[in-house]
């Protein structure tokens, strides 16, 4: 058995290697997931808006748990989530094989809707330990944790490869996903969790919930509101939405007496645009890439992926060299010279500009949740799992449809003007979106083009992909503003120092380790 605390002079590396598994298993199921999304379309016959759907409950799920676990997770304990998290794992994988031998969509959506949930448990719980255990280096160790993500996204788009060369089925190639599960279950189980600093230094819920305050959870209460509304495909006028979000705003301003820490409000306004940078380009980036590069687009995925690993274990000496505020003034600035440079960069130097990017992009996430563990310790799992929740709320509800819009509008705007004729073929007339209204395609009429007309569809709409990514270099550019903002906060200060909590206990959770 292992044993850590916060107060412990030699960190736990055996639950560190547990938790970093554990989100290697998460990222998993993406990697492999995106490189088999064809032979899911295929094997369940659905429509682009099907896909959609399925992609979309993969994500929203994970913010919803990430959030509702923060609040409790201290009062359940770590490995209680960690069990949950595996259970889900196994659930859904299960249920995805089902879904295949049978074909049924409803046991597909479900099944996704699970991974989403258990990936959001496993968020919940391996930042707070991790940040409790390595209490002296957290941005650093973060960072290494985080090197998971990348690693399992290259594992996984691997391993879909690798199987698909040889001609192993679809069925098979989501078996595989219980591998990493099982690995990580094993791991956990003789792990004794540490009580997360908050607790052990004595800091109360009440001061917890006053880091995030009024300003934070209205923030927050607004982004779950409409992310609800879109996954029960429920239109929330926006008065309503954020007349609810007022008033719980309201309600933890009198529970609370705080309006929330000012420093942690301005990088949950920052989040919804790190999150739209890094995973609404990824979004496309592998589409142009495979429009450029058909056989190549899965490994420059599994390129760019371990490129991001090698970087963020190596996060020690550069977190040292820049700080970490310093870290992020820098990958905002690599992002906004990738974006241009994928918005600009002909077919051949593609690569080139996915790798500009990746570096861009690489620390963003990781080194956030590092100064936000370093900077509001008391704020425990709360303060540090929300800014991924709302990262990912604020991209799936503002930052992909605002893409989508000005994407729509372009590809409308380029067919009325180049091809008259084929855009009264697939004209899906406008509709309402919570920005107002949007031209759209008709995908019925889409998806029966002949091969000439559907070659040119596919054209325009790349080339308008690759004029998004200019237009998204805005967003890097506010990140950039904020993250400067605090840069010269710290400054004026004597320099970027993180936040202790004097620990009063070490004691850790009565399970008994198995």
């Amino acid at each position: 058995m292992s044993s850590s605390s916060p107060q412990s002079s030699t960190p736990d590396k055996k639950l560190f290697w547990a938790c970093f598994v554990a989100l290697v298993a998460t990222s998993f199921f993406f990697g492999l997931r995106s490189v088999v999304v064809p032979g899911l379309q295929a094997r369940f016959d659905l429509s682009g808006t099907q896909i959609g759907q399925v992609l979309g409950v993969g994500l929203w799920p994970f913010a919803f748990s990430i959030i509702v676990f923060s609040l409790i997770i201290d009062k359940i304990g770590y490995k209680t989530a960690a069990y949950f998290a595996v259970i889900s794992h196994t659930l859904a994988v299960i249920g995805t094989l089902v879904a295949i031998k049978t074909g049924s969509y409803q046991w597909l959506y479900w099944s996704t809707f699970l991974v989403a949930v258990a990936n959001g448990t496993v968020e919940s719980f391996i930042n707070p330990v991790v940040a409790t255990i390595f209490s002296k280096e957290k941005a650093k160790w973060l960072n290494i944790l985080h090197a998971g993500w990348p690693a399992g996204l290259a594992l996984g788009g691997a391993a879909g490869l690798l199987l698909g060369y040889a001609g192993i089925g679809l069925f098979t190639k989501m078996a595989v996903c219980l591998i990493p599960v099982v690995f990580y279950a094993l791991l956990i189980v003789p792990c004794r969790f540490p009580v997360q600093e908050r607790v052990a230094a004595g800091v109360t819920y009440l001061d917890m919930l006053r880091e995030v305050g009024a300003l934070g959870f209205t923030m927050m209460a607004w982004l779950v509101v409409m992310g609800v509304g879109q996954i029960i495909n429920a239109s929330i006028p926006l008065p309503v939405s954020l007349g609810i979000a007022a008033a719980v705003g309201v309600g933890a301003f009198v529970f609370t007496r705080s309006l929330g820490n000012w420093m942690f409000v301005l990088i949950l306004l920052i989040m919804p645009f790190l999150a739209t940078t890094e995973l609404g380009t990824d979004a496309w980036m592998a589409e142009l890439l495979g429009a450029d590069l058909p056989k190549l687009a899965g490994w420059v995925f599994v390129m760019v992926s371990i490129i991001m690993t090698i970087l963020r274990f190596y996060a020690g000496p550069i977190v040292h060299r820049f700080s970490a505020i310093g870290l992020l003034v820098v990958s905002a600035a690599l992002a906004i010279v990738g974006l241009l440079f994928l918005g600009f960069a002909p077919a051949g130097v593609m690569v080139i500009a996915a790798i500009v990017y990746a570096f861009g992009k690489t620390f963003l996430w990781s080194t956030t949740l590092g100064v936000v563990s370093e900077q509001f310790p008391k704020g425990g799992a709360l303060t540090l799992n929300g800014v991924s929740a709302v990262g990912v709320l604020g991209m799936g509800i503002l930052g992909a449809p605002l893409m989508g819009l000005f994407l729509d509008r372009g590809v409308d705007t380029d067919l009325r003007a180049n091809e008259p004729a084929l855009y009264a073929t697939i004209d899906g007339g406008p509709r309402k979106t919570m920005f107002g209204e949007s031209p759209s395609l008709d995908m019925d009429a889409v998806e029966a083009l002949a091969e000439e007309d559907a070659d040119k569809l596919a054209v325009i709409v790349n080339a308008n992909k690759k004029r998004s990514f200019i237009r998204q270099a805005a967003l890097p550019a506010v990140m950039l503003i904020g993250y400067l903002i605090l840069f010269f906060y710290f400054k004026a200060r004597g320099g970027y120092r993180p936040k202790e909590l004097a620990a009063t206990a070490a004691a850790e959770e009565n399970d008994p380790g198995f």
